[in-house]
C-alpha cells in the first residue's frame, strides 16, 4: 500500500512540477521575450533545472526528470492545436526542454548521495547538466529543425562559439537555481507524505488546481500570442 502511494506521489509531481515548467516556458518565455529580458535562454533553462531539483530532493528518484520534461514539452506544444502549426515549429524547444531532463537525470544519478553532502556537487550538478545539454542540442538540433540564429553557429568552431554564446549562461542559471530547488524539495520531501494521508483531499485538489491553470494559462498566453 505504501509503495502504490510513493508512484501516486512520484505521477503528482511530474505532472505539477512538469506543468509548472511548461508555464514557465510558454508564459513566462514569451513575456520576456516581449520585454526583451535579457539572457532569457539561460533564465528559462535555471528554473527548468531548479523545478527539477526540486523533485530530486524530494523523491530521490532522478528518473522521474525525464517524465517532467515530457510535459513541459507537451505543454510547449499546445501551438499545434491553438495555431494549427506543425509540431516541428516547436521542435528544438522542446528538444532543449528534453534534454534538459535527460542530462539531468544522467547527472543526478551519477552524483547520488553526494548531493546531501556537498554544495559544490550540486552546483556542479546543475552546470554539467546544461553543458551536456547544450552540446546535445547543437548537435541535434543542427539537423532537427535549425532556426537561423543557430545556423549562424554551423561553421568550424560553431561548438565552441554557440557554448561561449549560450552554453555558458545555461551553466550559470543551472549552477545557481539546482541548490535552491534541492533545499526547497529537501524540505518539501518531509512534508508531501504528511499531507497526502493527512490532507488527501487538499492534496489532490491543489495539483490539479496547478495543472489545471498552468495548461491553461499557457493555452491563452499562445491564442494571444504570447
Amino acid at each position: 500500500m505504501e509503495r502504490k502511494a510513493q508512484w501516486i506521489d512520484y505521477l503528482v509531481a511530474v505532472l505539477v512540477l512538469g506543468s509548472l515548467w511548461g508555464f514557465a516556458e510558454v508564459v513566462l518565455g514569451g513575456a520576456m521575450k516581449i520585454a526583451k529580458v535579457p539572457y532569457r535562454s539561460g533564465i528559462l533553462t535555471g528554473l527548468g533545472v531548479g523545478l527539477m531539483a526540486l523533485a530530486v530532493g524530494a523523491f530521490r528518484r532522478p528518473a522521474l526528470l525525464p517524465g517532467m520534461a515530457l510535459v513541459a514539452a507537451c505543454c510547449k506544444q499546445l501551438v499545434v492545436p491553438i495555431l494549427r502549426v506543425s509540431f516541428m515549429c516547436k521542435a528544438n524547444s522542446c528538444l532543449a526542454v528534453l534534454l534538459d531532463g535527460v542530462a539531468l537525470c544522467g547527472v543526478v544519478a551519477l552524483a547520488g548521495r553526494w548531493l546531501d553532502k556537498s554544495y559544490p556537487t550540486r552546483v556542479a550538478s546543475g552546470a554539467s547538466a546544461a553543458l551536456l545539454a547544450a552540446v546535445g542540442f547543437y548537435l541535434i538540433g543542427m539537423r532537427l529543425a535549425p532556426c537561423q540564429y543557430l545556423l549562424s553557429f554551423n561553421r568550424p568552431g560553431g561548438l565552441l562559439a554557440f557554448l561561449g554564446a549560450e552554453g555558458l549562461v545555461w551553466m550559470i542559471f543551472s549552477a545557481i537555481f539546482f541548490p535552491v530547488g534541492y533545499a526547497v524539495g529537501r524540505k518539501a520531501g518531509d512534508v508531501i507524505p504528511a499531507w497526502r494521508v493527512g490532507r488527501a483531499s487538499l492534496y489532490y485538489a491543489l495539483a490539479a488546481a496547478i495543472v489545471a491553470f498552468s495548461w491553461l494559462a499557457s493555452a491563452l498566453a499562445i491564442a494571444n500570442g504570447i
